[in-house]
């Protein structure tokens, strides 16, 4: 365990959330927060995220859904443990657990031993797997920086196919990515449809940075395209969107943006 002075704690969702996380190496951001607002779950259901590090994403779900139970897979010993320190923290231990897992190479016998988690078992699965690309990025010389931020090649399908056994038909897979990556995305996306992109942007007159992509286990309806998200306006201030999402912990309803956007097609 890190000491204190090896760590910060940090506010989120306008200070209803404190999160403890190293100074140094793999630390959340607005990633995390997006993520957890475009989960649509329900009470009673159960959410797994994946490569959960100190437990930002994971445990703002909890935190705006009463009554979800959440599962923290996490790799890195130091951060599950951060995680787990940050759950009981914000009064949320007694739903929220968590598992040293690598999503690479667990089994769906290690799955079900330290996760609670057997094949089929999951109604969500949200994750914000390593997405850089190293040929084309500088490589962190932190290894846990390294580890949290750079892709390999088989990243993406691993995480997904890893997910496709945990969930439920019909079950969701909510995900961010970079945006020039989205090719990747739809590609590795085999036995899910009902897909739904929303694009994040960091100012309105700029390309996209990010994609939040959600898909339904043997779903099928066609793929949707919903109105982007800016997170600042012109002058660099934070757009309103952004801000109830960022600090006033809505969610970012992109199933109800999908069926109406379907609804006025038809």
């Amino acid at each position: 365990m890190l000491a204190d002075a090896e760590t910060t704690e940090d506010a989120v969702l306008g200070g209803r959330l404190v999160l403890r996380q190293p100074k140094r190496g793999h630390r959340f951001g607005h990633d995390a927060i997006l993520l957890a607002a475009a989960v649509d779950a329900q009470a009673s259901e159960i959410a797994v995220d994946f490569g959960a590090g100190v437990g930002a994403a994971g445990l703002a779900l909890a935190h705006r859904v009463p009554r979800l139970e959440v599962r923290l897979i996490e790799i890195d010993a130091t951060l599950a443990g951060l995680a787990r320190e940050n759950a009981a923290r914000n009064k949320l231990a007694g739903r929220v657990s968590v598992a040293e897992l690598d999503i690479a190479t667990a089994t769906p016998f290690d799955f079900t031993e330290k996760a609670m988690l057997p094949p089929g078992a999951a109604h969500h699965v949200l994750m914000n797997p390593p997405f850089n690309d190293p040929a084309r990025q500088n490589v962190s010389p932190d290894p846990a920086r390294r580890e949290a931020h750079m892709a390999r090649d088989d990243t993406l399908p691993v995480w997904v196919n890893c997910a496709s056994r945990l969930l439920k038909s019909h079950g969701k897979l909510t995900l961010i990515w970079r945006a020039t990556g989205l090719a990747d995305v739809l590609s590795s996306l085999s036995g899910f449809g009902g897909i739904s992109i929303v694009p994040i942007h960091p100012k309105p007159s700029s390309a996209a940075i990010r994609v939040i992509v959600q898909a339904v286990k043997h779903g099928a309806a066609p793929l949707v395209l919903l109105p982007p998200l800016t997170l600042n306006d012109a002058e660099g201030k934070p757009s309103a969107e952004a801000e109830a999402i960022l600090r006033g912990c809505a969610a970012m309803p992109i199933q109800a943006l999908s069926g109406a956007r379907l609804r006025h097609m038809s």
